[in-house]
């Protein structure tokens, strides 16, 4: 029996809170730099806001959208985004930025593929899982196809190379695989390949290597690979009990470098010091926990998935990026979902929601 109720409105108003808090810290970060590089220093707020509204109309829009529809389309999701990250490697196609050619430019803004890849996979894997259930601890037939998949995109998106999207968006689905019932035991073989991939991937590229050693020993090299966690640093460490408050950043005085996309969290604790800390935290966890309750009550197998993989994807980058800041693993370059400065990340974070608040208005009973 199925009982039709209205959607999570504590888990929207939280999001909506969330983000337009997110950006008044990022005009908080980003005022200085922006009035000196753009002579205007809303500049960045105003782009933010901007995907906000978009945000908005979309999350709405996947709010109501019949999801059984989106199940039967899961396959042309994944090719689409599939050939969004060929076309951005590109050259003339594919805009480089910070050094990665992970974005397609349009007029001012910038649209990164890998994020609408993170959600399209989430949708893809949830219908393969309900639809392979039985199957799955058959390893040829059930993981091995998945893992195919996850490994194609993963490849793609290291080609960029954006190693943090790549890390949150395998461990994302890991998460959701783990979820479903695999067996523990392929997960131990599928960590040590991990590991020594990543290790390869670590030693193959120079860059990552000296990320490595810039974080066990930032001041090895403190004007160069430690420069941003050192200034991550130098903000966290006066912030206190209340912080500096609201506006009396001093690393947004261009010490650290475009604080408000993945250091913004840094500014958060310098501002509004352990209580700043605590609150983001307590946010994420809350986000985390109304997605739960509403997979756990899902009474469809997809449905629970897709949510699962949703809510997992949002805190896996969360305490990724937070790890980063306070010094606990090297740089990836994962921005914090709803705070970050970035249009694409806000968008299909935004999306998510929406699709986890449309599965919310049918609750088993």
């Amino acid at each position: 029996m199925h009982d039709k109720k209205h959607i999570d409105y504590i888990l929207l108003g939280t999001v909506i809170i969330t983000i337009l808090f997110g950006i008044i810290m990022i005009y908080s970060a980003s005022s200085i730099w922006a009035e000196f590089k753009y002579q205007d220093a809303f500049k960045y707020v105003k782009q933010q806001f901007l995907f906000f509204i978009i945000g908005l109309f979309v999350m709405y829009i996947c709010s109501k959208i019949s999801l059984s529809y989106l199940h039967k389309k899961a396959n042309f999701i994944l090719i689409g985004c599939l050939i969004l990250l060929v076309l951005v490697l590109i050259p003339g196609l594919g805009s480089i930025r910070n050094g990665s050619r992970s974005w397609f430019g349009i007029g001012g803004f910038g649209i990164q593929p890998s994020e609408f890849a993170k959600l399209g996979l989430i949708i893809f894997t949830s219908k393969y899982l309900a639809r392979n259930k039985r199957s799955m601890n058959d390893v040829k037939k059930g993981a091995i196809p998945i893992f195919i998949v996850i490994g194609i995109f993963f490849v793609l998106i290291m080609l960029e190379p954006d190693f943090g999207t790549a890390m949150v968006m395998v461990l994302t689905l890991i998460a959701l695989i783990f979820a479903s019932g695999l067996k523990f035991s392929f997960f131990v073989k599928v960590g040590v390949l991990g590991l020594a991939g990543i290790s390869f991937l670590i030693i193959a590229a120079p860059y990552r290597l000296k990320r490595i050693i810039s974080f066990l020993n930032p001041w090895s090299d403190p004007l160069g690979s430690g420069y941003q966690i050192i200034q991550s640093m130098y903000a966290l460490g006066p912030g206190g009990l209340l912080g500096q408050g609201f506006l009396n950043s001093r690393q947004k005085h261009f010490y650290l470098p475009e604080p408000q996309t993945d250091f913004i969290f840094s500014i958060i604790s310098e501002e509004f010091g352990f209580l700043g800390v605590l609150i983001v935290t307590f946010i994420f966890a809350f986000i985390f926990y109304r997605m739960i309750k509403i997979a756990l009550r899902a009474n469809i197998l997809w449905e629970k998935y897709l949510v699962f993989g949703i809510a997992f994807g949002l805190l896996i980058q969360a305490i990724l990026n937070l790890a980063v800041v306070v010094g606990l693993i090297p740089v990836t370059g994962v921005t914090l979902p709803f705070f970050s400065y970035g249009g694409s990340s806000l968008l299909m974070s935004m999306i998510g929601v929406g699709l986890v608040l449309n599965v919310s208005k049918n609750k088993a009973v």
